[in-house]
């Protein structure tokens, strides 16, 4: 099997291509990623050293060529967050909609059989009412959640028109530690800052509802995605497990029990937060039973502590350092490595992206 894994350069990508490697013994993986946070590593070596060859490419500039012979597409590239999407709307728009659209278009003229798209549960909206299912309304309220909306309305009709299997998965927040690790997430992030300055700010009242799902489960999803029944050409799945269905407060509750001596602050003031959502996953739990996400809140507080320990970090003031992917890209516009739509203009970077692919050898 050929596996094409877009965004494999991100926080996500490392663990997914680590299980695909495991899960499909002789498989060959292509990497495609433009490397804007390739520099972001937590972990020792790189993680590229899994795939057999690694494509260096904005996913706005794919060819036909690169899908030749591929048999399934695993699209994680995107802008990731609603801090990026509020800064850079019309990007955020451009690449998690409009090429994620042109990607599977290019796949489905290539043959390639299966399209698996990291969606977002987060296009529901506010919905303090009740757990959201597949079959609610959507309410996006973010440039993120809209591009990821208007992208599983596209999808839906190329898989129609092309007779490709797509799966859209709505993945809760993720977690947990990886070797491009982003203290942009909730949880990851109250563990930095327990670890870095002894207490946990929630901005909050604490009240709003987080789904959230460890790295290694996502990974787990995307592998029963590649191998789902042919029942329906496209289907949106929530992701995600009942269980991982916290307010904000339990998880800086959590981070507290896990480590001596750490503060938790709320702010009981603070204006409702209209992001809360909770989210029904009874879909995901009868469709991929031997599939469930096995991390527990416990134990993904514990991966992500014992990563960052590992890694030496003590930064108290990493809002401000490259583990917050927004600061990447303001900085590589304000340095002129990027350009104002997230383009890399930097000569030695361009020259390096032309050589097209890079092939690593793997450790047998």
């Amino acid at each position: 099997m050929r596996i094409m894994v877009t965004g494999n350069m991100g926080y996500v990508g490392p663990a997914v291509v680590s299980h695909l490697r495991q899960q499909f013994d002789g498989c060959t993986i292509i990497g495609v990623d433009t490397a804007l946070f390739g520099h972001c590593l937590t972990e020792r070596g790189l993680p590229e050293h899994l795939v057999d060859t690694q494509v260096f490419s904005d996913v706005r500039d794919l060819t036909p060529d690169l899908f030749s012979g591929v048999d399934a597409v695993i699209h994680l590239a995107a802008i990731s967050n609603d801090p990026m999407g509020v800064r850079f709307e019309q990007v955020t728009d451009e690449i998690n909609h409009r090429a994620t659209l042109r990607t599977a278009e290019l796949a489905a003229a290539s043959g390639v059989a299966r399209f698996v798209f990291a969606s977002s549960c987060s296009m529901y909206g506010y919905a303090e009412e009740g757990a959201r299912r597949e079959t609610d309304p959507l309410n996006p309220l973010t440039a993120y959640a809209r591009s990821k909306v208007a992208a599983e309305a596209g999808l839906r009709d190329i898989s129609a028109r092309a007779n490709m299997l797509i799966t859209a998965l709505r993945f809760s927040t993720a977690c947990g530690f990886s070797g491009r690790l982003r203290l942009d997430l909730v949880l990851n992030d109250f563990v930095a800052s327990a670890l870095s300055t002894g207490r946990v700010s929630v901005l909050s009242d604490g009240s709003p509802w987080r789904p959230l799902i460890h790295v290694r489960d996502m990974a787990r999803a995307i592998e029963w995605a590649l191998g789902r029944a042919e029942y329906d050409g496209f289907l949106a799945i929530n992701v995600g497990c009942e269980e991982w269905n916290y307010q904000v407060r339990e998880l800086a509750e959590a981070v507290k029990m896990a480590i001596p001596g750490v503060e938790v602050d709320i702010n009981a003031n603070a204006p409702p937060d209209k992001r809360s959502y909770r989210v029904n996953f009874d879909l995901f739990r009868r469709l991929a039973p031997d599939h469930q996400p096995r991390v527990t809140l416990p134990a993904a507080v514990a991966d992500i502590h014992d990563g960052l320990v590992a890694s030496g970090f003590s930064d108290a003031n990493y809002r401000s350092s490259d583990l917050v992917r927004l600061n990447v890209l303001t900085r590589g516009i304000e340095s002129g490595q990027l350009s104002a739509d997230v383009r890399w203009l930097d000569r030695r970077t361009a020259n390096h992206r032309d050589q097209s692919s890079l092939p690593f050898r793997r450790e047998a």
